[in-house]
């Protein structure tokens, strides 16, 4: 099964998009996938546009909606839960109706479109300025069982780069330094016409000269160099929020690295470190705890202190408790991340009787006086007896 892309990716938009870019970049993805205008295609060519148009629809019900977004934003695929989607069980739909319903009407049906000019936020090849966007960055935080409970922040020290200050970021010291590229003009391309079989062909690559940026800096900056860039530590605090896992990967936007020509800065990704635990063993939301019984507790019964995340708590042990006895603690286990999933967990406590090895002379000989004793004989016809059956079968 193939591994899902990214929904920014699949709708060729930054992280952050806004929601009329999100609108828009969906309209041509749906235009141009929508499998009504495939029906002339080859079998290869129609399932190409189903798969494509089933995935943008995917990527737009979730980044159209608010609260999936941010969830996504932050927790990535791991985050969803399910959630999100379209239901394509009753077919695709007319792609008229489906444009009217997401985006109002006014789309007169496909005889009013040439080609998918206009559509998107697409980059024309003439007079506009690349938008750059900095790398992310990558770190990890080590965090304890008690940290996950309750959720915390976190303060993380990275390196990374930042604009320059003394060109604030241009690259040049002063603004008249940065000139339009002569050789391309500023659309950071270069034309060459050539002539092959089938007539005149126009190609275009990206500028020798100015490597697409469609400027040139006549005088670059010393600090930086011109890169308008700078190598810089600096510390970021991260909310945790509580109940996140091992491997979890929490992203903060715009902490990443910095952009030249004062592009979009890239993320900070954190990725979530569960340290091991003295006491507690986890499995989801869920906590298990063992807890030792000496034999006459666990035969007379008694009260033991068990530990919690919100403090210790002392609860009953029945009189004749058996080793391997488990016990549940309702709502003492690890909350779902921020609200999504099952909700709390559970505590669950594991008996375990503890048999002395040596033993006095006297305590022989009590023991040596009990064991004729009718109670002392596993009677199997208890309610003991489901117990026993299925520590057997887990043996």
């Amino acid at each position: 099964m193939a591994e899902k892309r990214d929904y920014y990716e699949v709708l060729g938009l930054q992280k952050g998009a806004s929601a009329d870019d999100i609108k828009s970049a969906y309209r041509k993805a749906a235009l141009k996938w929508h499998p009504d205008r495939w029906v002339d295609g080859t079998d290869a060519e129609k399932k190409t546009a189903e798969e494509k148009f089933k995935e943008a629809s995917e990527a737009y019900s979730v980044l159209s909606d608010p609260q999936k977004k941010a969830q996504y934003d932050q927790f990535g695929f791991a985050g969803m839960g399910g959630q999100g989607g379209f239901d394509f069980s009753q077919g695709f739909g007319n792609l008229n109706d489906i444009l009217n319903d997401l985006f109002g009407g006014g789309f007169g049906g496909f005889s009013g479109f040439s080609g998918f000019g206009g559509f998107g936020s697409g980059r024309s090849s003439q007079g506009q300025q690349r938008v750059y966007r900095g790398r992310d960055i990558r770190t990890r935080v080590k965090l304890t069982l008690e940290e996950i409970a309750k959720g915390c922040t976190k303060e993380v020290s990275i390196e990374r780069n930042e604009p320059c200050p003394e060109c604030g970021g241009r690259g040049a010291k002063n603004a008249s330094d940065i000139q339009t590229c002569p050789q391309c003009g500023g659309s950071g391309q270069e034309q060459r016409v050539g002539r092959s079989f089938f007539g005149q062909t126009v190609t275009y690559t990206t500028c020798s000269r100015c490597g697409g940026e469609g400027r040139i800096v006549k005088s670059a900056c010393r600090n930086c160099g011109g890169t308008g860039l700078v190598r810089k530590r600096v510390s970021v605090k991260v909310t945790i929020p509580a109940g996140v896992e091992d491997g979890m990967q929490l992203t903060v936007r715009g902490e990443g690295h910095g952009a030249k020509n004062g592009g979009v800065p890239g993320d900070l990704l954190v990725l979530i470190e569960e340290l091991p635990d003295s006491n507690f063993k986890r499995e989801g939301n869920n906590l298990f705890y063992t807890k030792i019984l000496t034999l006459p507790d666990a035969i007379l019964g008694t009260e033991v202190s068990i530990p919690c995340l919100d403090g210790s708590y002392r609860i009953k042990v029945e009189p004749g408790t058996q080793s391997g006895t488990v016990v549940r603690l309702r709502g003492k286990g690890l909350p779902s991340v921020s609200g999504y999933g099952s909700g709390t967990g559970d505590l669950y406590v594991k008996y375990l009787v503890w048999l002395p090895k040596k033993l006095s002379r006297s305590e022989k000989e009590a023991l040596e006086q009990m064991r004729g004793s009718s109670s002392f004989n596993p009677d199997l016809s208890r309610e003991d007896r489901a117990l026993f059956a299925k520590m057997s079968e887990n043996f």
